[in-house]
C-alpha cells in the first residue's frame, strides 16, 4: 500500500471523526503515556449500574449449539448476513465475514484487505474498530457479534466474560488448531495479515489515540481468558503486533539517529550560513520521533508484561512455541533494545519445557542468535549459565531436539572461544556411534571441526600434512573408544568431511615402513574398508537406514564417479597392500572385500591395468594356501565367485586359476586321506588332510567340485569317524561339508543329463550321506552335529520330491525321508536346540558367543521349518516346534509366527489338529513333582498364545476350531478306580481347552452348555474342571470384560508319573458316568498319531502306556516296544473300545460340545496373526530366514535374533 493513501497526520483524522465521538480519546494517547517501567495498558471505559446496563442492553447473536462445526460453516457463508437487532447489522463497506474470508482463502493480497478496512476505518472509526474486533472474534472461532452498545457501554473483561458465555466450545478445534485442509493456511494468512496491517498504519494510526489503544488492552484481557481459542488467538495476534511495533520501533529509531545527525552538523555551521528554518524544522521532527519512540516503547513494554510474560509459560505447547519465536524475531531485529540477559533468560528457562516442540523452537532461535558474531559478546553470561543444560540436551529423549543441539554446539564452538572446553567436548565423542544418522552427523562435525582446530597448531611443523594429522586423530580416536566394531558408524558421522575419500593419503600410509604401529595400521584398514564401501554403494549402514530412499540423477552420478574413483586407484595399489599383510590373517581378510566395490570390467576395458588381475589371481592362491582361518577363506570364496562371473570377459581366466589350486589341493589331499583310511596317518597327516579339506570346501561355493571325485573318500572318512569313539572334528566337519557341496553340484549336472545309472548312483550317494550324517547328530561334539543337521536340511529339501516335480525322469534321484532319520531330527531340535540358557554349553561365556549361538539355532530352526513347510515332512513334526512357542518366544518368537501362518495357509484343519496335539504331548509329559502347578499353568499359557494366534475372523476359523476339538489322540493307561465324587486327572485337560472358549461364535456357546447341562451327571458337573469350563462358557456368552478365570485352587488327583490320557474320548466317558470311568467308546478317525515324546533324554526311559480294560478303569498295559524309536510320531496301538448302547446318543452330544469349544473374549490384543496381506504371503518368504536350499549351507545367517537397530541404542 501506497503510503500516501495512509492516514498522513492526526489532523487529518480529526476532520473526518464526527464531533458527537470525541468523548472516546480520553484513551488515547494522552493517557498512555511513556513510562521507564513495563506497564500493562488499563482499561478506561466507564461502567454503568447494573441496572442501566439491563434496560439499554443490544442483542447478542449467540452460537449455535454445536459451536464446534458452527465457525467452519460460517467459514463457507461468505457474505451471509447475521441476524439480530438494527445496531448489530454491518454498515456498507468491508465486513467481518468478509475479512475473515480473504484471510481464509488467501485468493485476495493482504494489502488490499487492509486498505479497505483503513479506508472504512477513516470513514468512522468506532464502527471500523468494531468490525475489527468482530473480525479477531471470528479468528478465535467463535460467532458472537460484538455490538456498539457493548463496546461503549462495557470494559474489556466483561465483553469477554459475555463472549466467553455464549461461546460453547465443545472441543480445541478452532481455526488455529484445525488440520483440515482448507485451514492450512490460515495461521500464516493471519500472521501475514496483522504484519501488513501494522506497516500501513505505522505513519500515523499507529500513534492514534483509538485504534491499538483499544486493541492492545482487549487483546491482553482475551490472552488472559480461559477459553483456549480465545488465548491462542490473541496471544499469537499480541505477539506479531508486538513485533510489527518493534520493527516500527527499529525505524524511527533509525529515522531519530539520521535526524539527529543532520542537526548536528546544521548547528555546527557558523550562524551565518546556519538555515533558521531547516533547524527548526529538524528540532520538530526530533521532537516528534522522540514521543513516537517513546510511546512504542510504552505499547510494547506493556503487551510483554501483559502477554508474554504470562503466556510463554501457558499449558498450551503451541502459546508457549509462539511467544518463544516471537522473542527471538524480537531480539534479532532489535538487539539493542532484547539482546538482554532480562529477556535472554527466558530462552535459558524454556530449554527446561517438558514439551519438545517448544524446546525445538528455542533451540533454533537460540541458533539464530549464535550465527551472528555481533551478538556473541553479549552472549558469554548467556553461554556460562544455560551451558551444562545444552550439553546434556545432547540425550534428548526428542531426536528432532537432540539433532538441533548439535547444531547449536557447533555453533557455539565455532564462534566462541573456549566456550566449550575438552571436558564439555568428551561428553560428545561418543555420540558419533549413535543409531539416529541425524544426531551422529551432527557430532561428527563438531568433532572434525574439534580435530581441525588442533591440528592447525601441529601444523606448524614442516613434516606435517594436515590430512595425515586427520587420520592420525581419526585412527586414535577409533582406537580409544570403545565401539572398536563399528567403524562403519564413525565413518558415516564423518562423511561430510573430505579427507575420508582421500584414497591415496590412506594407501601412502599404509604402504610406508615407518608411519603407523600395528594397532594403528589394523584400524586404519577397517575404516578405509567401510569408507570404500559407503562410497560404492551410497548408502548409510545397517541400523541407520531412513527407509527406502531412492538416489537422486545427481547422487547416482556421484556414486558412479566415486566408484570409478576408487577402482582406478586400488587395482594397482591393492596387490603391494595384499603383499605386505599376506601374513595377517585379520587384515587379508578385510583387504579382500576391496575388489568387491570395484568395476570389475575395468580390468579388461583398460589395457593398462589388465596385468593387475593376474597379479591379483596369483596372490589369491597363495594366500589359500597359507591360511587356515574361516575368515580368509571365506573371503577368497566369495571374491573368486565375483571374478568367474560370466559377465566378464576375463572369468575364463579366473576359473582357470581357481581349477588349479584346487588341483593342487586334491593332489596333497589324495595320499593324506589314504593313510587315514588305513591307519597309518600320524598327527601331521591328520592336520594336512584337516587343512585341504577345510580350504576346498571353503572353495566349493564357488567352484564345482565334482570332477575331483572327493565324495567317496570324504564319504569313507566319515564312516571311520563315527565308528572310533574320538571323532576328529578338524576333519570331519570339512569333510561333511564337502560331501554335502558334492551332492548339490551333482543335483545340477543330473538336471542336464538324466541318465538312469547317473541316478541311481547319486541316489545311493545321496542314501549314504543320510545315514552317515543320522549318525553325528548325537555326537559330543557341538561342531560336528551342527554343520550334519544344518547340510541335513538343505539336502532333504533339495533332493525331495517337491524339488523334483512332475519331470518323471528324474523322481529316481528323490529320497524318502527315512523314518530313523526323522525321528533324530526331532529329538535335535527338543536336545540342542529349545533348551535353557543355563544348560547350554555358552552360558558362561561372553555375550558374543552366546549370541552366536542363538543365531546359529536359529538358522537350524528355520531350516527345520523350511522341511515341513515345502512338504519333506508331515505337518504333525510341528509339534515339537509349536509347544515351545511361548517358552522361547524371545529368542524363536518370530520364526514359529511365521511358521505357524504359513501351515494354516498350507491346512487349516490339519494346522489345528497339530496344535491340540502338541498340547496333548505337553499334559502326558507332567510329573508328580512340586513344579505340576507351574508347569500346568505354562501349558495354559501355550494354549492361551495358540488361541490369540487364530485371529479375529471368526467365521474363517470354526471348521479348524472343530478339528482341533474333534481331534483325539487316545493312548492306553494304566489300571486306577476313581473314588466317588473325586475329579479325574484327565479332565484338567478341559482347563487347557477352556483357553480356546472366547474363539465360538455366540450361538454355538449357547448350544454346548444346553448340551453340557443335560448330557452330564450332578458328579460331573460340580468337578473343579468342569465347573472351570462351564464358566467360561458363560463368561464369553454374558460379560466379554470379564476377568479372566482362574484354575480352581481345590485339590485333585494328582498326575500319575506315567500316565498317558486319551483326549477327548476319556474326558466324554468320564463326564457321563460321574463317579467313576464309564463304558468304553467306539474310537474316532483321526488322521494324526498319538503325543509321543521325541527328545532323546525322555526317549531313554521306557514309558508305560495307558488303556481302558473291560470294566472302565485305567489298566497299565503295553511295554517298551510301543515307544519305536525308528518313528517320529510313536503310534500306539490303541485297543478297540465298545460303545455302550445306553449311553450312544449323549456320546454323540458329548463330541458336539468338545468340538465346540474355545477360549475366552477377552483377550485384549491380537498379536499373533496377521490377517493382511501381508501375513498372507507365499511359501517362498520363509527362505529369508535360512540358506537355500540349492546353495551351500554357512555356520551363521544373516537373520539376526536382535530387535534393535544397534547396540548402540544402550547410550541412550
Amino acid at each position: 500500500m501506497d503510503s500516501q493513501s495512509d492516514v498522513d497526520s492526526l489532523e487529518e483524522l480529526d476532520e473526518v471523526e464526527p464531533k458527537s465521538k470525541s468523548r472516546r480519546r480520553g484513551r488515547g494517547r494522552g493517557a498512555a503515556k511513556p513510562q521507564t517501567t513495563p506497564q500493562t495498558v488499563p482499561s478506561t471505559r466507564p461502567r454503568r449500574s447494573k441496572a442501566a446496563y439491563e434496560e439499554n442492553e443490544s442483542v447478542i447473536i449467540p452460537a449455535p449449539v454445536d459451536s464446534s462445526s458452527n465457525w467452519q460453516q460460517e467459514a463457507s457463508r461468505q457474505g451471509s448476513p447475521v441476524h439480530g437487532s438494527r445496531e448489530t447489522q454491518e454498515k456498507p463497506g468491508i465486513t467481518p465475514k468478509d475479512m475473515f474470508a480473504a484471510v481464509l482463502s488467501a485468493k485476495t493480497a493482504m494489502v488490499t484487505v487492509v486498505d479497505e478496512w483503513l479506508d472504512s476505518y477513516k470513514q468512522d472509526r468506532e464502527e471500523g474498530l468494531r468490525v475489527l474486533i468482530n473480525f479477531i472474534v471470528m479468528c478465535c472461532g467463535c460467532q458472537v457479534v460484538v455490538t456498539k452498545r457493548m463496546l461503549d457501554n462495557m470494559d474489556n473483561a466483561t465483553i469477554i466474560s459475555r463472549l466467553t458465555k455464549d461461546f460453547k466450545e465443545v472441543s480445541g478445534n478452532y481455526p488455529l488448531c484445525s488440520t483440515e485442509a482448507k485451514w492450512k493456511r490460515f495461521n500464516e494468512n493471519l500472521r501475514e495479515f496483522v504484519r501488513v496491517l501494522v506497516r500501513s498504519c505505522e505513519n500515523g494510526l499507529l500513534y492514534d489515540d483509538n485504534l491499538f489503544s483499544v486493541l492492545l488492552p482487549l487483546l491482553t484481557s482475551l490472552s488472559d481468558s480461559q477459553v483456549r481459542a480465545f488465548r491462542h488467538t490473541s496471544t499469537l495476534l499480541a505477539m506479531k503486533l508486538m513485533t510489527g511495533i518493534v520493527d516500527a520501533s527499529v525505524k524511527v529509531s533509525a529515522r531519530l539517529q539520521t535526524t539527529t545527525r543532520h542537526y548536528e552538523i546544521e548547528i555546527t555551521k557558523p550562524v551565518q550560513h546556519q538555515d533558521v528554518a531547516r533547524l527548526e524544522d529538524l528540532q520538530n521532527t526530533i521532537t516528534q520521533l522522540r514521543e513516537n519512540r517513546e510511546e512504542l516503547t510504552v505499547m510494547t513494554n506493556s503487551t510483554f508484561s501483559g502477554v508474554f510474560v504470562h503466556r510463554y509459560r501457558d499449558i498450551v505447547p503451541e502459546i508457549r512455541a509462539i511467544c518463544i519465536q516471537e522473542l527471538g524475531t524480537w531480539v534479532m531485529h532489535n538487539p539493542g533494545c532484547f539482546l538482554d540477559d532480562q529477556y535472554l533468560k527466558y530462552l535459558g528457562w524454556i530449554l527446561y519445557d517438558m514439551e519438545g516442540s517448544v524446546r525445538l523452537q528455542c533451540v533454533r532461535v537460540l541458533q539464530c542468535l549464535y550465527q551472528e558474531k555481533d551478538f556473541i559478546g553479549r552472549l558469554e553470561m548467556f553461554t556460562s549459565r544455560f551451558k551444562e543444560r545444552i550439553l546434556s540436551m545432547a540425550l534428548d529423549k526428542e531426536l528432532d531436539v537432540a539433532v538441533e543441539i548439535m547444531k547449536l554446539l557447533l555453533l557455539i564452538y565455532q564462534q566462541t572461544e573456549g566456550g566449550l572446553t575438552d571436558t564439555d567436548c568428551d561428553h560428545l565423542y561418543h555420540m558419533v556411534f549413535a543409531s539416529n544418522r541425524g544426531l551422529a552427523a551432527g557430532a561428527g562435525t563438531i568433532v572434525y571441526n574439534i580435530w581441525k582446530r588442533k591440528a592447525a597448531g601441529e601444523l606448524q611443523r614442516a613434516d606435517q600434512d594436515d590430512t595425515k594429522v586427520f587420520f592420525q586423530s581419526l585412527v586414535t580416536f577409533y582406537m580409544q573408544s570403545e565401539f572398536h566394531e563399528h567403524g562403519s558408524y564413525l565413518v558415516d558421522s564423518l562423511w561430510n568431511a573430505p579427507e575420508l575419500r582421500d584414497w591415496n593419503t590412506m594407501t601412502s600410509l599404509l604402504l610406508q615402513e615407518s608411519g603407523l604401529q600395528y594397532e594403528e595400521e589394523g584400524a586404519l584398514i577397517e575404516l578405509m574398508i567401510c569408507a570404500i564401501r559407503q562410497a560404492a554403494e551410497a548408502k548409510p549402514p545397517a541400523g541407520r537406514d531412513v527407509g527406502k530412499k531412492v538416489l537422486s540423477k545427481k547422487d547416482q552420478q556421484s556414486q558412479a564417479r566415486d566408484r570409478m574413483r576408487i577402482t582406478n586407484h586400488f587395482i594397482p595399489v591393492l596387490p603391494q597392500l595384499l603383499a605386505k599383510y599376506s601374513a595377517d590373517a585379520t587384515y587379508v581378510s578385510r583387504l579382500l572385500d576391496v575388489p568387491l566395490y570395484f568395476d570389475l570390467e575395468t580390468y579388461s576395458s583398460n589395457g593398462q591395468l589388465d596385468k593387475y588381475l593376474d597379479l591379483l589371481l596369483e596372490q589369491m592362491c597363495d594366500i589359500v594356501m597359507k591360511h587356515t582361518e574361516a575368515s580368509v577363506l571365506e573371503a577368497c570364496a566369495c571374491l573368486f565367485i565375483s571374478l568367474c562371473s560370466e559377465q566378464y570377459t576375463f572369468y575364463a581366466r579366473s576359473k582357470t586359476a581357481i581349477s588349479r589350486l584346487l588341483d593342487s589341493l586334491t593332489d596333497r589331499l589324495n595320499p593324506l586321506v589314504s593313510n587315514v583310511l588305513e591307519g597309518t596317518a600320524d598327527e601331521d597327516d591328520l592336520y594336512g588332510a584337516a587343512t585341504a579339506l577345510t580350504k576346498i570346501a571353503a572353495l566349493s561355493r564357488s567352484f564345482n567340485i565334482t570332477g575331483l571325485q572327493l565324495l567317496d573318500p570324504c564319504l569313507q572318512l566319515l564312516k571311520k569317524g563315527v565308528k572310533s569313539a574320538d571323532m576328529n572334528k578338524q576333519l570331519m566337519v570339512p569333510a561333511l561339508h564337502t560331501a554335502a557341496s558334492h551332492l548339490f553340484w551333482t543335483k545340477g549336472q543330473v538336471l542336464d543329463s538324466s541318465s538312469p545309472a547317473v541316478m541311481e548312483q547319486v541316489n545311493k550317494a545321496v542314501k549314504s550321506f543320510y545315514k552317515v550324517s543320522e549318525k553325528c547328530l548325537f555326537s559330543n561334539q557341538a561342531e560336528i552335529r551342527d554343520k550334519a543337521f544344518e547340510l541335513l536340511c538343505d539336502l532333504l529339501l533339495l533332493y525331495s520330491k517337491y524339488m523334483v516335480g512332475t519331470q518323471s525322469d528324474l523322481k529316481m534321484i528323490s529320497c524318502s525321508f527315512p523314518q530313523t532319520l526323522q525321528t533324530e531330527m526331532s529329538g535335535f531340535l527338543v536336545d540342542f536346540i529349545f533348551t535353557n540358557p543355563e544348560d547350554d554349553e555358552f552360558a558362561e561365556e561372553s555375550e558374543e558367543l552366546k549370541l552366536a549361538a542363538v543365531q546359529r539355532k536359529r538358522n537350524q530352526l528355520a531350516g527345520y521349518c523350511k522341511l515341513i513347510i515345502f512338504g519333506v515332512l508331515d505337518l504333525k513334526a510341528a509339534t515339537d516346534v509349536f509347544k515351545y512357542y511361548d517358552k522361547f518366544y524371545n529368542n524363536f518368537g518370530d520364526i514359529i509366527k511365521l511358521f505357524l501362518n504359513k501351515s494354516k495357509l498350507i491346512d487349516p484343519v490339519e494346522s489345528a489338529k497339530t496344535v491340540c496335539l502338541c498340547l496333548q504331548q505337553l499334559f502326558t509329559e507332567l510329573r508328580p513333582t512340586e513344579n505340576t502347578g507351574r508347569e500346568f499353568e505354562e501349558i495354559t499359557a501355550l494354549a492361551r498364545k495358540h488361541a490369540m494366534s487364530l485371529g479375529v475372523n471368526l467365521q474363517r476359523i470354526q471348521e479348524p476350531l472343530q478339528a482341533l476339538h474333534n481331534h483325539k489322540g487316545r493312548n492306553k493307561g494304566e489300571k486306577q478306580t476313581v473314588e466317588g465324587g473325586t475329579q479325574p486327572t484327565i479332565l484338567l485337560f478341559l482347563e487347557i481347552l477352556s483357553e480356546f472358549s472366547s474363539k465360538v461364535l455366540r450361538q454355538n456357546r449357547t448350544h454346548i452348555i444346553a448340551i453340557l447341562n443335560a448330557g452330564c451327571s450332578k458328579a460331573a458337573l460340580s468337578w473343579p474342571s468342569v465347573r472351570m469350563y462351564h464358566r467360561s462358557l458363560n463368561t464369553c456368552k454374558s460379560s466379554p470384560m470379564q476377568p479372566k478365570l482362574r484354575r480352581p485352587t481345590s485339590p485333585g488327583p494328582a498326575l500319575g508319573s506315567e500316565s498317558s490320557i486319551s483326549f477327548p474320548s476319556m474326558v466324554k466317558s468320564t463326564l457321563l458316568n460321574g463317579s467313576e470311568v464309564g463304558a468304553p467308546s467306539s474310537p474316532l478317525p483321526s488322521n494324526l498319531g498319538c503325543p509321543a515324546f521325541s527328545s532323546t533324554v525322555l526317549r531313554a526311559e521306557p514309558t508305560k502306556l495307558l488303556s481302558l480294560d473291560e470294566d472302565g478303569h485305567i489298566s497299565e498295559t503295553g511295554s517298551e516296544e510301543d515307544f519305536s524309536e525308528g518313528s517320529l510320531m510313536h503310534n500306539v496301538n490303541t485297543q478297540s473300545l465298545q460303545h455302550d448302547s445306553d449311553l450312544s446318543n449323549l456320546d454323540s452330544h458329548m463330541l458336539t460340545i468338545l468340538s465346540l469349544i474355545d477360549e475366552d473374549e477377552e483377550e485384549p490384543t491380537i498379536e499373533d496373526f496377521d490377517d493382511s496381506e501381508e501375513g498372507q504371503a507365499t511359501i517362498e518368504d520363509i527362505n529369508s530366514t535360512i540358506n537355500s536350499g540349492c546353495g551351500h549351507t554357512q555356520s551363521t545367517s544373516t537373520y539376526q535374533p536382535s530387535t534393535r537397530s544397534s547396540f548402540l541404542e544402550d547410550l541412550f
